[in-house]
């Protein structure tokens, strides 16, 4: 029996009164209680119980340890009861969407801390490069990479992504480097096809002299090589094969390694929200709050991280 088990033995026979009713209310047999309280008194080597015939009396180091006692088991059963309460605040099924390699990078390894520390909960992630409609198609939460302008959605920002164009080292050494977005009729440009079958590139212009508002130039990529997945484009561009526009998250390894390098920075228009959405109006069920708050926390210290920001 561990320390605790004999505390809490040591601590009923004290409140009984007696080693028989304290079996009875710990449903253990009268000679495990004798054992249990003459092993704690052996390993402490001290006499915490005198036994007479008619009762039990505590001497002064038994009083002292009771009080520890009481202390200690006190502060188990509230770490437990604290810890018991918040798995209940995420107890149930949680349904989560995110783009695919956003999510791949960034959603999944947030869920499964949350599902390590949540052990009541279920996470049915979703990823796809879509938007999807959280009503129709019953998702809790979405995590989107977007400058949101659905009004009924109720959104978190936790962070922003660049979008930049970037090609191999290889590639601009024998293409030339672009200095605006004018240059790009020289050079190849990978395209990938998007959900919406559009793949217009787009960057900030030039500020206009009357102080109006900044007005984005939008240019139709043109080249040899399209794909329907980005994943192919990235690969596309790391081998040389031109110029490609992409999310920062989508590229930041290569980056990173060396493999691709960005251009045009100077003309990129303003990063784009990251945001947790959901669709509660009034009553936002407590495991989806729970899951918010984690997920917040966990996207901000990574987004804050990029390298590319």
């Amino acid at each position: 029996m561990d320390k605790l088990q004999a505390m809490q033995v040591f601590v009923t026979i004290v409140d009984q009164g007696s080693l028989t009713a304290a079996a009875q209310v710990l449903g253990k047999s009268l000679p495990t209680v004798v054992r249990v309280l003459a092993d704690l008194e052996k390993g402490l080597a001290t006499r915490l119980l005198t036994r007479t015939t008619r009762h039990l009396a505590l001497s002064e180091e038994g009083r002292r340890y009771l009080e520890h006692c009481r202390r200690i088991l006190a502060q188990v059963d509230e770490a437990e009861s604290e810890l018991s309460e918040r798995q209940s605040e995420a107890a149930g099924q949680l349904t989560v969407t995110a783009p695919v390699l956003f999510g791949q990078l960034h959603v999944v390894p947030g869920v499964s801390s949350f599902l390590l520390r949540y052990r009541q909960a279920r996470v049915d992630m979703l990823l796809l490069d879509r938007v999807v409609n959280l009503v129709d198609e019953g998702v809790d939460l979405a995590v989107r990479i977007a400058h949101l302008a659905d009004s009924s959605m109720i959104a978190r920002r936790v962070g922003h992504i660049r979008r930049v164009v970037c090609a191999s080292p290889e590639y601009l050494e024998h293409a030339g480097i672009p200095t605006s977005p004018a240059d790009l009729t020289h050079f190849d440009c990978i395209r990938w096809r998007t959900q919406g079958g559009g793949n217009l590139w787009s960057f900030r212009g030039a500020t206009p002299a009357d102080g109006g508002r900044e007005q984005a130039i939008n240019w139709v990529p043109r080249g040899r090589f399209t794909s329907n997945q980005v994943a192919g484009a990235i690969n596309a561009c790391a081998a040389g094969l031109g110029l490609g526009s992409f999310l920062s998250y989508q590229v930041e390894s290569l980056v990173a390694d060396g493999r691709l390098v960005v251009v045009l920075a100077d003309y990129e228009l303003p990063p784009i929200p990251v945001s947790i959405t959901h669709s509660y109006t009034r009553l936002v069920p407590r495991r989806v709050r729970t899951l918010i708050e984690w997920l917040a926390d966990d996207l901000q210290q990574r987004l804050a991280a990029q390298t590319l920001t």
